[in-house]
């Protein structure tokens, strides 16, 4: 396992390993930038394949919570942890309060919330062994999950995807093919059927895609085969690295937009849907909703300020398009660039 010469590594600040043989913890906590304040991000708990895949992802994440917390324009850098669970092995308090300590070691560069795999239960016990934690649970003084306001993120970047690439004001009728029917995928499921929008689903668990068939009226289909989904709109709320050298040529959609992280395996595979003439919406402008409500947890913003603030997500990609066809720019690059501009040092000085 190397670190400084990983693919993913991009002059983070701090990565560290934390172990306790007594719970069984594995954990990696990486600082990808902290120009803007302490690095916030979730805690990821997965079944990793080896702890090559662990480190890859916890550099893929934090490094786009970073570039995620500079486009939403909230006060706070990018990070990341992943706990590495055995195959077997199952989230124990002794476990996450093991974590609890050596996210406090890191003395507040770096503030866990929930993720994949850990809920604001998880957070409340971690609560216990440091205060720097966000997402508790409402009853104990947090902002609870933030998966709606993911979804509802997700959901107005939509529209704007569909008003600048289909030209119209109306989601009825628009197909959308949504992978992953996890808290985001179904919040989202349910926000696209009320606007009258005709779903097609996919998740590897059979529960959720059958609830969404049910309630939404949705179209299953098998989780390899949704890339091929001849749609409108390809919103991808799974894994991350869906787009890539496999699946970009598969696509036959106008659009993709959803609430994954990282989403492209590389950023040639984002050049590859612009020269295809797809639209790609980027992910960490389109799925920041649950970081500003997390950080509003932070800042004391108030509920409607929070909706207000992840409403305006639409307009900010809609400035990613618009400079995108002007200079005849991938989406993705133009987000990065604005996204650089504000933390790189040499930006915030210029």
């Amino acid at each position: 396992m190397s670190v400084f010469s990983n693919p993913h590594f991009d002059n983070h600040e701090q990565v560290v390993f934390a172990a306790d043989p007594e719970s069984g913890l594995k954990a990696i906590v990486a600082v990808h930038s902290t120009a803007l304040g302490p690095a916030i991000g979730g805690c990821r708990a997965w079944h990793y394949a080896d702890e090559d895949s662990a480190l890859a992802d916890v550099l893929r994440l934090s490094r786009g919570m970073t570039y995620k917390a500079a486009m939403a324009d909230v006060p706070f850098g990018g990070g990341k942890s992943v706990l590495m669970l055995g195959r077997d092995q199952k989230k124990t308090a002794g476990l996450l309060d093991a974590l609890a300590r050596a996210i406090e070691g890191l003395g507040g560069r770096y503030v866990a919330g929930e993720d994949i795999g850990t809920t604001a239960a998880d957070m409340a016990q971690i609560r216990r062994g440091t205060r720097h934690v966000m997402g508790m649970p409402r009853e104990q003084g947090g902002s609870g999950d933030p998966s709606p306001m993911t979804a509802l993120g997700c959901f107005v970047s939509i529209q704007q995807a569909v008003k600048h690439k289909l030209k119209t004001d109306r989601l009825s009728g628009v197909r959308v093919a949504v992978q992953g029917l996890g808290n985001v995928g179904m919040n989202l499921c349910r926000l696209l059927h009320e606007a009258g929008a005709r779903l097609t689903v996919t998740d590897v668990i059979f529960d959720h895609v059958r609830l969404a068939s049910e309630r939404f009226g949705a179209q299953a289909l098998a989780p390899d085969a949704i890339v091929d989904a001849e749609v409108d709109l390809f919103a991808p709320c799974a894994l991350g690295a869906v787009i890539n050298a496999r699946t970009v040529g598969r696509l036959k959609v106008a659009i993709v937009a959803g609430g994954a992280n990282n989403q492209l395996a590389r950023p040639e595979d984002g050049s590859a849907l612009h020269e295809r003439g797809i639209l790609y919406a980027p992910d960490y402008v389109v799925n920041a909703g649950g970081m500003i409500q997390l950080a509003a947890e932070r800042l004391g913003e108030a509920p409607a300020v929070v909706e207000a603030r992840v409403r305006g997500i639409a307009a900010r990609l809609g400035e990613v398009f618009l400079q995108s066809e002007r200079e005849d720019k991938p989406p993705h690059i133009v987000a990065d660039q604005l996204a650089e501009q504000r933390f790189r040092p040499g930006a915030l000085a210029a």
